[in-house]
């Protein structure tokens, strides 16, 4: 290191001169200037940690974020520098990596400009990973050969994600444009944090008991691998292996693998996707009806067809055709409308029956949700009651000792001490200058 030395002149110089003198930056002259200060500093700079948050967008960028235990920074590496790759960059995979580091300027973001990328071998979180899905692969759990089949008309669909979650709302609107004719058993459940698996495990469990349930949907959005852990439990994977219908999983985006996906007897790319493999639409079942309906009716045409030409060879053969065989020719024409008509009536009937199933479906949704808006309202109208400040507008004043603790009792104070007291629109101190008891009676 180099000590430079500088002579400093003695001057006097007023306020006013003082002021002229500041120098006001704007925000991007800012930006640009921090940005060339880190990088006279730093760069070029060699950074390990652990992928998160990855992204390879369309135009060949990726980005992401390098984290370790205390600490993350957000990367990006252009189309140029991805494409020399030699390796394929996974969610958790720990690397080293080499770039320019600065301040992206339209956010005011510190960031790292990948130029290259090294492997240096799996996260923590991803070697866990791959320890449970080995374990679990070599006990058969994820075995083709023990999945439900699906079945293509469920009479009831679960279904297990976070009330506030993007998914509860793709999944819903999915299967009401789908199949609005069949009922939805929604449990909600935590899909992120430490009490997530819990959560998760007591929402399939309770829907394992609820009668006519042919399918479970297990749904979440994307996110990074800290954020998808607890579908990574062992135990919530044996739970989910155990369920006696067919599970569905739509967990994060279509690149996000979990080991709950693995367990489960579908695993769809999206939430979207899971609503959609589930159960055939109603579009799709009345188009198969209109199918076998005509096929029900090319069929009795063409049996028609080929009974009224062994008529017309028996004709020919007898020369004269006997009452008989007009007898009986009238009476292939009856059966012919008879069946024809019958058709007609069948299909009319389904058609009328699956308009009736989907009305009630959607009179069951709009009860449940008036049900769960009543609920609702009543348990604000209770934590109104729980305010202290209702209380305290009754007169009442909260004390305080000198240690924030709650005064209720006269033993708690003293002559000579202060004491704090809350009122409903501020707080003011006191000093005891007299103790009386109450007489008991």
């Amino acid at each position: 290191m180099m000590n430079f030395n500088y002579s400093i002149p003695t001057f006097e110089m007023s306020e006013t001169a003082l002021i002229r003198q500041r120098k006001i930056w704007t925000v991007s002259a800012l930006c640009l200037a921090v940005s060339n200060a880190l990088n006279s500093r730093f760069n070029p700079i060699d950074v390990t940690g652990e992928l998160s948050s990855f992204t390879r967008a369309s135009s060949g960028h990726l980005y992401f974020s390098l984290i370790d235990a205390s600490g993350q920074l957000r990367c990006a590496m252009f189309k140029r520098s991805a494409s020399l790759l030699t390796f394929s960059p996974k969610e958790g995979q720990r690397v080293e990596v080499t770039g320019k580091i600065g301040v992206y300027e339209a956010r005011g973001d510190l960031q790292l400009v990948v130029e290259s990328m090294r492997p240096i071998g799996q996260g923590d979180l991803f070697e866990q990973y791959l320890q449970l899905k080995a374990k679990l692969e070599a006990e058969g759990l994820f075995d083709p050969a023990t999945k439900n089949p699906l079945i293509e008309k469920p009479r009831k669909i679960g279904l297990v994600t976070s009330k506030r979650a993007a998914a509860l709302h793709d999944v819903a609107t999915a299967l009401k444009r789908r199949v609005p004719h069949i009922p939805v058993i929604f449990a909600p459940s935590l899909v992120q944090g430490q009490d997530a698996v819990a959560a998760l495990i007591q929402s399939l469990e309770w829907l394992y008991k609820q009668p006519e349930i042919d399918v479970i949907l297990l749904v979440r959005g994307g996110g990074s691998i800290d954020d998808l852990w607890c579908f990574n439990d062992e135990t919530l994977a044996r739970v989910i292996v155990n369920s006696p219908v067919p599970v569905v999983t739509g967990i994060g985006h279509e690149t996000d693998f979990t080991i709950a996906d693995f367990c489960a007897d579908v695993r769809a790319p999206t939430p979207t996707a899971a609503a959609e493999m589930c159960a055939t639409s109603q579009m799709e079942l009345m188009e198969q009806i209109d199918r076998y309906a005509q096929l029900l009716t090319d069929t009795i045409y063409k049996r028609i067809d080929v009974l009224a030409q062994r008529l017309d060879q028996i004709q020919a053969k007898l020369g004269r055709p006997s009452p008989w065989i007009h007898l009986q020719h009238r009476e292939l024409q009856k059966n012919a409308q008879t069946l024809s008509r019958v058709t007609h009536q069948t299909c009319v009937a389904h058609q009328h029956r699956i308009s009736i199933l989907s009305s009630t479906a959607q009179q069951r949704v709009h009860r449940y949700l008036d049900q769960y808006k009543h609920h609702l309202n009543h348990n604000q109208e209770q934590l109104k009651l729980l305010d202290p400040r209702l209380v305290l507008q009754r007169g009442y004043t909260w004390l305080t000792n000198e240690k924030g603790e709650s005064v209720y009792q006269m033993s708690q104070v003293s002559v000579s001490q202060t004491v704090s007291g809350t009122l409903v629109d501020g707080e003011i101190k006191m000093l005891v200058t007299d103790i009386k008891l109450s007489e008991k009676k």
